[in-house]
């Protein structure tokens, strides 16, 4: 996941685009751990919905500034 978020993501987001990500639940949660800087043992509980939109907000670094669900906002 992490190439791909370096080669194919991450340069369209420093391009100013939006990227809508739709992936299976283990990508996903590979995705989210690099994001939210979530530790190794952490990851393995965190539960990701199916079917729920989760929204991340990043600085000009591609850091997350916020995440929450579609649904909450």
């Amino acid at each position: 996941v992490l190439p791909y978020w370096e080669e194919r993501i991450a340069p369209d987001l420093r391009a100013g685009k939006r990227v809508l990500i739709a992936a299976h639940g283990n990508s996903l949660r590979a995705l989210v751990k690099h994001l939210s800087g979530i530790s190794d043992a952490d990851i393995a509980s965190l539960e990701i919905p199916t079917g729920q939109p989760i929204v991340y907000e990043l600085a000009d670094d591609l850091t997350a500034t916020d995440r929450y669900y579609l649904n909450e906002r």
